[in-house]
């Protein structure tokens, strides 16, 4: 039951931003950042908990994710470092993901030549 409901709760967080895409004119840089965006003000009024006990990986993998640990990040840093850790929090929190995506875009660069649209 553990995977209907992370599929559920990733599934329709994935549905929504096909519609934002399909619907308005958003690009997707901006969808991407109103997500995280979203994910951090969420996790902040505490309505974003509850969805990540019952939904699991499929609450905290997408960027909605990605906002709620950067926020719970932040939390646990300012409970520990004072005032200092509303700048170290978020990214020590996320650190991990963010190497990552560093690491994996390099190696795509590497593998794949670049070109123009056009």
């Amino acid at each position: 039951m553990e995977y209907v409901r992370a599929f559920l709760t990733a599934g329709v967080i994935c549905a929504v931003s096909q519609v934002l895409i399909d619907r308005t004119k958003l690009t997707p840089g901006r969808i991407l950042v109103s997500y995280v965006t979203l994910g951090v003000v969420l996790t902040g009024l505490g309505l974003y908990e509850p969805l990540v006990k019952w939904g699991g990986a499929g609450a905290t993998v997408p960027l909605l994710g990605f906002g709620y640990a950067m926020a719970e990040g932040v939390k646990e840093a300012v409970a520990q470092q004072g005032f200092l850790g509303v700048f170290t929090g978020g990214l020590s929190a996320t650190a991990g993901g963010i190497a990552a995506a560093v690491v994996f875009s390099f190696i795509g660069a590497m593998i794949f030549k670049s070109r123009d649209k056009g």
